[in-house]
């Protein structure tokens, strides 16, 4: 979700065809990075891609993808410079996010949720090095927890006309796990398929798995 998040926020124009294709984020990233088609992408090349696709969004540096990748810094960063040529929107957003809080003093989601960064101008660096780097996570993370409780607003309210006798348990990360009886799988599963899918639209389509089980431990992709 989140990397679907930055797509939008970003106007990130590779993510965005990407994503309406559906192919593989991280793969596409590879492919476009090592400059290989995407069906020759090693999983090396994917987890490294992979690696970098969350991890600049978390102010993950040259120092950071090296130790993570066991790799030296100077390839570490011509990876990273790399990405950012392929991916020049992410690093417009990450600059005018930290312009933003900059002069405003906080960051919004997407649904207007506002966040206030009291040391974004600190004069001690590494403090303002660590409030930029949550100026620019904060709207990522905040409109994926947004959509979710929008998700889980709307499948309360939709849910008892669909299966009176299910229940939504429990949220984890982005995951909802819900108690339905046997002869409601299917409809309750596409019941929560178009709620997550429709809740809010991005600029990218989203897409849910459902899985069906008797416990977490035996569930199954249900399709």
């Amino acid at each position: 979700m989140e990397l679907r998040v930055v797509a939008s926020l970003a106007n990130d124009e590779k993510m965005i065809e990407s994503f309406k294709k559906g192919e593989d984020i991280h793969k596409r990233t590879a492919a476009d990075v090592y400059e290989v088609p995407i069906e020759e992408v090693t999983k090396e090349q994917r987890y490294a891609a992979k690696e970098v696709n969350f991890g600049v969004l978390y102010g993950m540096g040259v120092m950071g993808l090296a130790s993570r990748k066991g790799i030296t810094r100077e390839h570490a960063r011509e990876f990273i410079d790399k990405y950012f040529s392929v991916h020049h929107w992410i690093r417009d957003y990450i600059d005018s996010t930290k312009a933003l809080a900059h002069n405003l003093g906080y960051v919004e989601t997407l649904l207007g949720r506002r966040r206030y960064i009291p040391d974004i101008n600190s004069g001690i660096q590494q403090v303002r090095a660590a409030a930029e780097r949550m100026a620019v996570n904060m709207p990522v993370q905040g409109t994926a927890a947004d959509l979710m409780k929008l998700a889980m607003i709307t499948v309360q309210k939709g849910l008892p006309k669909v299966s009176p006798e299910s229940k939504l348990l429990l949220q984890v990360h982005d995951e909802l796990v819900l108690e339905v009886p046997q002869d409601d799988v299917s409809k309750v599963a596409k019941f929560i398929t178009e709620t997550m899918n429709s809740v809010y639209k991005l600029k990218v389509p989203v897409e849910t798995e459902v899985s069906v089980g008797k416990n977490w431990g035996e569930l199954e992709e249900y399709s």
